[in-house]
């Protein structure tokens, strides 16, 4: 079967691609910023640059078309204090923090230094802002998963609002190319031993018809780790009974973490030998998810495990190859388990010093109130012929259609993606891969630690994550023996593993007691 892929599509939603949302009005908050006349409030904030942002006449993160927008259709003037690229923003936000620089009104940030920006004492209890002055929408849409502030909650009192995403969005589907299975008379595998069958054939069977060996079966991203968004590696655990770098309920019913359970020892047993018989790249340990993905799209590999929203991007352009979505296949005892995913993907954290916090409320209530849903002036995009336009008189959202060239405005928001309603993927994205996700849902496996790093994760966490990082690429490879995973477990243990598993633990206890 071939995937549709109309170019339109990559406006509805998910990872690079724009969501097309607008929205219905509802009522402000009666406490909320006033609406009108007078000189525009002035909040300020940082930025990270990322990759994925494209920009056009002449444009920046400094000076765009959402924030003239802001500004003149809100009142809100957002100034940023400096931008910097996105793989050195923590550096200089940690500099910052050190040399006391001017301390924004509004940081919003996906990276782990949201838990070191709780800890500076800068930033004000925002749990109560929340309650106060999201719309009703905004409300809905955080109660559809209010797990998602655990993370940023501290005795009781919320200090980040979590920035919302789809959900299921980073759990990981995989694709296969069916046009090599039809070539080679096969069917997509569903277990363990059938996927290994596929693999071979992937990898010595010619599946490209082109007379040459230069195939291989899976792509998988070891450069970044087992878990990880695009080439995952853990529902190869999850065939075996666990997933990896997380934390997971135990038979017991206490949290074990996910990369000292036995059925770890097996998966690494198997992608030893998947990579001794070439169904693995050797460069594995060198690929991030971006060469991974592109090993797919230039049909170097057949299969690769990521996100749902792949088939918009940037799967979206491939030329000549059909694939699709499948279910995870299962291992030898039937097990079948996958990095889950909460919807949340980073923070918005308010300083003590912002006069006027009620603001940014407005700015993001309107967002939510249209464009999460599609409706109202937002209906198409954030801007016209930016991310959507009129053509013949009538409103496309088909980004090949666009003035100039398509660029996406939701990337110039405080929150990375305009606004997002966890839920409303399920009607909105593509009911293959839909279809696949939810057939597993069981599979699931969201980390269930979800609190604030514990005090020996402070201390002990980047050494203890080194260690696993290395013993298992180093067994993967062959450099060290299988029976080194042992060894890891010991070490792991005695080096703060142990002390890390009775204060996560002793947070589970306490949770399951305010249930």
């Amino acid at each position: 079967m071939r995937i549709l892929r109309p170019a339109w599509v990559l406006l509805l939603m998910l990872a690079a691609s724009a969501c097309s949302a607008g929205g219905a009005g509802q009522a402000e908050d009666r406490d909320a910023a006033d609406t009108g006349g007078g000189e525009p409030y002035v909040m300020t904030t940082v930025g990270a640059i990322t990759p994925d942002m494209t920009f056009k006449y002449g444009e920046t993160l400094e000076n765009n078309v959402h924030l003239r927008w802001a500004e003149n259709r809100l009142g809100i003037r957002i100034r940023y204090l400096w931008t910097v690229p996105s793989s050195i923003f923590e550096t200089k936000m940690r500099l910052e923090l050190a040399t006391k620089g001017e301390v924004p009104d509004v940081i919003a940030t996906r990276s782990t230094i949201i838990q070191e920006l709780i800890d500076s004492g800068q930033f004000r209890e925002v749990g109560s802002l929340f309650d106060r002055y999201a719309s009703e929408t905004w409300k809905k849409a955080m109660a559809e998963h209010d797990d998602v502030w655990e993370a940023f909650t501290r005795d009781g009192r919320r200090y980040a609002i979590p920035i919302l995403d789809y959900e299921y969005h980073s759990d990981p589907v995989l694709w296969i190319r069916t046009d090599w299975l039809d070539r080679l008379g096969m069917e997509p595998p569903a277990t363990l031993d059938e996927l290994e069958a596929v693999m071979r054939a992937f990898t010595f069977g010619d599946p490209d018809g082109n007379g040459r060996h230069d195939t291989t079966a899976l792509a998988v991203a070891l450069g970044s780790g087992v878990s990880t968004h695009i080439g995952d590696s853990t529902w190869i655990f999850g065939m075996f009974g666990t997933v990896p770098a997380q934390w997971n309920v135990g038979e017991d019913g206490r949290l074990v973490y996910g990369s000292i359970h036995p059925g770890a020892k097996q998966a690494l047993a198997v992608m030893r030998e998947w990579l001794r018989q070439g169904f693995i790249s050797h460069e594995a340990e060198l690929m991030d998810g971006t060469a991974a993905q592109e090993a797919f799209i230039q049909g170097k590999v057949g299969m690769i495990a990521g996100p749902h929203w792949m088939v918009y991007w940037p799967f979206g352009d491939m030329k000549d190859a059909e694939f699709r979505a499948i279910p995870l296949p299962a291992g030898p005892d039937g097990h079948v388990a996958r990095r889950g995913s909460l919807p949340r993907n980073g923070a918005i954290l308010i300083s003590k010093g912002m006069e006027k916090p009620e603001y940014f409320f407005k700015y993001q209530n309107f967002l939510f109130d249209t464009y999460a849903l599609r409706e109202g002036e937002l209906k198409y995009g954030l801007a016209e012929n930016y991310d959507w336009s009129y053509v013949n008189g009538r409103p496309s959202t088909d980004p090949k259609l666009v003035p100039g060239g398509y660029v996406r405005v939701a990337n110039y928001t405080l929150t990375y993606d305009g606004a997002r309603i966890p839920s409303r993927w399920r009607t909105e994205g593509q009911p293959n891969t839909v279809e696949v996700l939810l057939s597993q849902r069981e599979a699931s496996w969201i980390d269930q630690y979800r609190g604030a790093p514990t005090p020996t994760q402070r201390e002990k966490g980047e050494l203890l994550r080194k260690l696993e990082e290395e013993t298992f690429r180093q067994i993967i490879y062959g450099r060290l023996p299988l029976e080194a995973f042992d060894d890891f477990v010991q070490r792991w243990m005695d080096n703060g593993g142990r002390q890390i598993t009775e204060e996560v633990n002793a947070w589970w206890e306490s949770r399951k007691g305010t249930a």
